[in-house]
């Protein structure tokens, strides 16, 4: 009789086990309050590269519209919430054309500080019968966005934002800036906004050491590659993995980046 107690307790322990799993999706509607127009389902989150303590994730999504007409253009932007209710990470969500009733699939991308457990989108750009929903515009300042060397690329939230310098609009709160640029480590950024923060402001990022020599051409062309020899006649360069021999005459000037020395076996 104490053998079928036990096991009798050990099958109860595991279905309360079972039943304690977190769920794998999240369902979201907008607006939280009256008659629902969207709802959003959030499947499983996969965790993606790491930057620190920032980490990024995507989940499967499924948009639906519940509204009687067609759904030109909804915008927006997701925050993140810890299981203390603490906010942790942003991204940007979009849907577009979506007629009465239809659903759509998709992916959301997001980076968080932490461990994620709940989803709350606040609507930034609904259609003109749907803007008594949606809470007012959020207010955005200008800043100029600047590299060392100038003329990197770079993203803000993940979307491409052109070259530096340019000068962008951001809205208060936290935001990601990623920079890249041919020869030279990328880069990222955190920049937070402050709600009384004013417009005019800029921020400047020194790009990673030269990941690559460089080789100026009497031409003007300059050439991002590795030197690999260079003799009084000619230099063999390595140029997207193929090797190209140049006359030594064509070239004006070459900076050489510093390489760790193979280690003997």
């Amino acid at each position: 009789m104490r053998h079928k107690l036990l096991v009798v307790g050990l099958i109860g322990l595991c279905l309360a086990v079972a039943g304690a799993k977190e769920p794998t999706e999240q369902i979201v509607v907008w607006p939280e309050n009256g008659k629902p127009l969207l709802r959003f389902t959030f499947g499983k989150l996969k965790e993606g590269a790491a930057y620190g303590r920032e980490h990024s994730y995507t989940c499967e999504t499924t948009a639906q519209n519940l509204w009687e007409k067609k759904l030109a253009v909804a915008t927006f932007t997701l925050y993140v919430f810890d299981k203390a209710n603490v906010r942790i990470g942003e991204g940007f969500l979009q849907v577009n054309n979506m007629g009465p009733g239809e659903t759509i699939k998709f992916q959301t991308t997001f980076h968080a500080t932490g461990s994620p457990a709940t989803i709350k989108l606040i609507a930034e750009t609904v259609p003109t019968e749907l803007q008594s929903q949606a809470p007012p515009p959020s207010r955005t300042i200008s800043i100029t966005i600047n590299t060392v060397p100038q003329g990197a690329i770079f993203k803000l939230d993940g979307s491409d934002s052109g070259t530096t310098p340019k000068i962008v609009r951001v809205s208060a709160g936290r935001h990601m800036l990623e920079f890249s640029k041919e020869g030279f480590n990328p880069g990222r950024f955190p920049l937070e906004i402050g709600s009384d923060d004013a417009s005019g402001g800029s921020v400047s990022y020194e790009l990673g050491t030269l990941a690559h020599d460089t080789v100026d051409l009497r031409d003007g062309t300059v050439l991002v590659c590795d030197v690999e020899s260079m003799s009084s006649t000619e230099a063999v360069l390595r140029i997207g993995g193929a090797l190209q021999r140049m006359d030594r005459n064509k070239i004006k000037r070459v900076l050489l980046v510093e390489r760790d020395t193979p280690k003997a076996r």
